[in-house]
């Protein structure tokens, strides 16, 4: 059997994974703001719930990383899914209770999910040729295709079919994630070996930073997760703020996840064509695309534009971003770097999750003003992400790594 045979049997146990578990997260993103905003004590901290899960997923992304380093992947991804499920349980516990201090210790513990849900792209690169494995990687983030749609439509069915609202959709996730999980069993990624005296130990922490392939790779991946998430966090609360309801919010969440993971389909492919730099750059522009649509009115097909345009932008970004860091990863410290990676991809998308409720609920005083805000704020990411993309560009090729 060949690497690719091997890569192509795990990329599709990751696809699985993407669409049943991974199905967790558009339902967290479409009702955890509008389940804080019915718990929180102050408006303003509506979405502290979503930015607990985005604190948790930080937190955990290096340890997440060390462990799958000396445990193997499978192991780390038995543990997100726990986490999950653990997450879930407590999240339906604050619900039940009205105690939005447990609603958001739950949201803490989906964060190791999310985290570990993040190590499915690198994953699917580990036994992959190096011909295959953009592919691999845009191939298991179109996983997130079915999410996208088994999510949202999940919170219609669930989010009111209790007493307590939102409380069924937290108990799916729960079993979501103890179902899921046995797909990891089929997983064939060996574990990493373990260092003996003499071996190579590859580059510290600090002088990764200073490579310039990998400093210009995570400051896009960053600024293209943190963006989509400072957007995506408060569109439910500014659907449903304009006049429309919880329906149309989670159909607008379902487009953009759909818009996140479709173009995963070519995103490889067309990485292999124009090179991974094009690519980057393509998803920076889509993404100021997005901010337009989004000042420029609120009727529903504006939502609707915007968030589609936020999730292609995403997709050529964070996509071109993670191929362009494991193209200059040595096999001794892939784990040291993806969960520095992941590290400061998350404390990005912590600041823009904290930031996104600031904004959308406590600047200019109407939800108009503040879904305003929150996508003004995304252009001076856009400018510093575009300038490090050239300044790598400009750089002799054999600087670079």
């Amino acid at each position: 059997m060949n690497t690719d045979s091997v890569a192509r049997r795990n990329v599709a146990v990751l696809v699985a994974a993407q669409a049943i578990l991974g199905a967790q997260m558009p339902m967290i993103f479409t009702i955890a703001g509008l389940a804080g905003s019915t718990l929180a004590p102050n408006h303003c901290l509506a979405t502290l719930p979503i930015s607990m899960m985005v604190i948790g997923s930080m937190l955990t992304a290096t340890p997440i990383s060390a462990f799958m380093q000396s445990r193997g992947r499978r192991a780390g991804f038995f543990v997100g899914a726990i986490g999950g499920a653990v997450g879930a349980a407590i999240g339906a516990l604050g619900l039940a209770t009205g105690s939005f201090l447990l609603f958001c210790l739950g949201a803490l513990f989906t964060g190791i999910y999310m985290s570990a849900q993040g190590f499915y792209r690198f994953a699917a690169a580990d036994t992959a040729s190096e011909a295959f494995r953009p592919k691999a990687i845009s191939w298991v983030m179109a996983g997130g295709l079915l999410s996208a749609i088994v999510g949202p439509q999940l919170v219609k069915v669930t989010a009111d079919n209790m007493a307590v609202p939102f409380l069924g959709s937290y108990l799916a996730v729960i079993a979501l994630n103890l179902g899921g999980m046995f797909l990891f069993l089929a997983l064939k990624i060996p574990k990493p070996t373990a260092p003996v005296a003499g071996s190579p130990l590859g580059r510290t922490r600090a002088e990764l930073l200073r490579t310039p392939t990998i400093l210009v790779a995570m400051i896009c991946a960053t600024v293209s997760y943190a963006l989509m998430n400072l957007v995506m966090t408060s569109s439910p609360l500014a659907v449903v703020g304009c006049g429309y309801d919880k329906g149309n919010a989670a159909d607008v969440v379902t487009a953009h996840v759909l818009a996140m993971y479709l173009p995963s389909f070519f995103t490889g492919h067309l990485i292999a064509r124009f090179g991974t730099e094009r690519i980057i750059a393509t998803g920076l522009t889509i993404l100021a695309a997005a901010g337009a649509v989004a000042m420029s009115g609120f009727d529903l097909q504006h939502f609707f534009g915007a968030l589609i345009l936020l999730g292609i932008g995403w997709n050529f970004g964070f996509i071109g971003a993670t191929t362009l860091l494991t193209s200059a990863q040595r096999p001794e410290e892939r784990g040291r770097l993806q969960g520095l990676n992941d590290l400061i991809i998350f404390g990005g998308v912590t600041m823009a999750s904290f930031s996104s409720g600031g904004l959308m609920n406590c600047a200019g005083g109407s939800v108009h003003a503040g879904w305003q805000m929150v996508n003004l704020a995304m252009l001076p990411f856009l400018v510093l992400a575009g300038g490090a993309l050239i300044w790598l560009w400009l750089r002799p090729q054999e600087t670079r790594a």
